[in-house]
């Protein structure tokens, strides 16, 4: 029998990734958090793609796109992503990774170069992903479509703690002002906007804990 194929969408820092992972665990499934895919493009722009004010030039990244290799090795039920053979993890965490994510995401071109990839994944089924766009774009006829929101305040101080415990200095404003201009950049791009698919289940998790989503969403499954 086929296993189902899931798509969670939603705001940052709503635990999209951590929900999900989860959930593969629970449910047997292969997790891939579509997020990292367009940190890891920022994170090799930053590193290779930087013109002479030290700014990401978008014409050095298209033309390196032939040279990109994005590859994954499956790790208790989750996609763990390489970057021409060198593994990301904490690396596409980093601040200055988060204050340029959205404006790689939103390039019409980085959306194409990573189309296939994501859908290829999820041909046979049994999978779950994260992102922006999956239910309405990346995986249009999932099985089961979840869209994640909480409030700005909520969201930064879960922000803040992760990069926290990640050993990463900063502040709520700072994180606070990150998310706020994610928000805006993710839901006003023209290609793929954030935005909650017609058949998707939304789930308000302001007050609920990490715990109590999967919770919910389980039984929407079950």
């Amino acid at each position: 029998m086929r296993k189902p194929v899931i798509a969670v969408d939603g705001f940052s820092s709503t635990g999209k990734s951590s929900i999900s992972k989860i959930i593969a665990k629970n449910l047997n499934l292969v997790h891939l958090d579509t997020g990292s895919l367009y940190r890891a493009l920022t994170y090799y722009a930053l590193k290779n793609c930087l013109n002479s004010n030290k700014e990401i030039d978008l014409n050095l990244l298209f033309k390196d796109f032939p040279k990109i290799e994005i590859t994954f090795k499956e790790e208790n039920n989750e996609l763990k992503l390489y970057l021409n053979g060198e593994k990301m993890s904490q690396k596409i965490r980093q601040l200055k990774v988060n204050n340029h994510v959205s404006f790689i995401a939103k390039q019409p071109e980085v959306r194409d170069f990573l189309l296939d990839l994501q859908r290829n994944i999820a041909k046979k089924g049994g999978v779950i992903m994260d992102g922006r766009d999956i239910g309405t774009f990346i995986l249009p006829h999932a099985d089961f479509k979840f869209f994640l929101t909480a409030s700005v305040e909520e969201r930064s101080k879960r922000r803040l703690k992760e990069l926290q415990n990640s050993g990463i200095e900063t502040d709520e404003k700072t994180v606070r002002e990150n998310l706020i201009k994610r928000d805006k950049i993710d839901s006003e791009r023209e290609t793929s906007p954030l935005k909650q698919a017609e058949d998707a289940i939304l789930i308000d998790n302001t007050f609920l804990t990490k715990e109590e989503t999967i919770a919910l969403i389980l039984t929407y499954i079950n």
